[in-house]
């Protein structure tokens, strides 16, 4: 029984059209559409009033600013109403100062959480795995990360994925092993000799023999 749902399990793929969803939140209804023309980090918590998903929602509240510095929204989800959403969130404020800004999808139905392959039947058939997702403005999944229940993220390596896609996306490069912004990037190696020459005296560095960085 075990492998068989393990086989049915829906999972998403990178670099197609995220599943597309409309849900209830705790701002109203929710669309993957009304993110168009902006990249999104939608991730899964196991449960509201729990401790390690209160310590990630007050650290994504409060690094909500930079995402939107760099024209990034978040977007929560669990398999709890959005009753219980509201009194956690204001529980959070009440407690620990951190009001909770951006919206929190309510999947009672597991719709959404289905879709996106949240739910492992490994780890709980009726809670989310703590899955992340980044989807850029055109729709398009280009990277998940998924932890256990028992272990949080860290924020500053999702904020840092989105700076790294998007640095990869407007100058054609790839980024290394914890690149962060200003540090050398890896850029395709050159097509020809002139093309080689070209790139002398402009900060490239030829170290390695398959890439070359440069700092943007």
């Amino acid at each position: 029984m075990e492998i068989q749902a393990q086989a049915s399990l829906t999972m998403p793929q990178l670099n197609m059209p995220a599943p597309d969803f409309t849900a209830k939140t705790t701002q109203g209804e929710k669309s993957l559409s009304d993110y168009k023309g902006k990249w999104l980090v939608l991730f899964a918590h196991p449960a509201d009033f729990t401790p390690v998903c209160t310590t990630e929602f007050m650290a994504f509240a409060r690094r909500a600013e930079e995402f939107k510095a760099v024209d990034t929204e978040l977007l929560g989800l669990s398999i709890d109403g959005v009753h219980a959403h509201i009194a956690w969130t204001r529980s959070i404020k009440e407690n620990f100062g951190v009001e909770i800004s951006f919206p929190i999808i309510a999947d009672l139905n597991m719709k959404v959480a289905n879709a996106y392959g949240m739910v492992q039947p490994g780890a709980s058939d009726t809670s989310a795995v703590r899955a992340t997702f980044v989807i850029d403005p055109q729709g398009i999944l280009r990277a998940m990360i998924y932890y256990p229940m028992s272990n949080g993220r860290s924020i500053d390596e999702v904020l840092r994925l989105v700076k790294s896609l998007q640095t990869s996306d407007a100058h054609g490069v790839a980024t290394p092993e914890a690149w962060q912004p200003g540090e050398p990037v890896i850029v395709p190696p050159p097509a020809t000799d002139a093309e080689a020459e070209a790139r002398q005296g402009q900060g490239y560095d030829y170290t390695d023999w398959y890439f070359s960085k440069k700092t943007l």
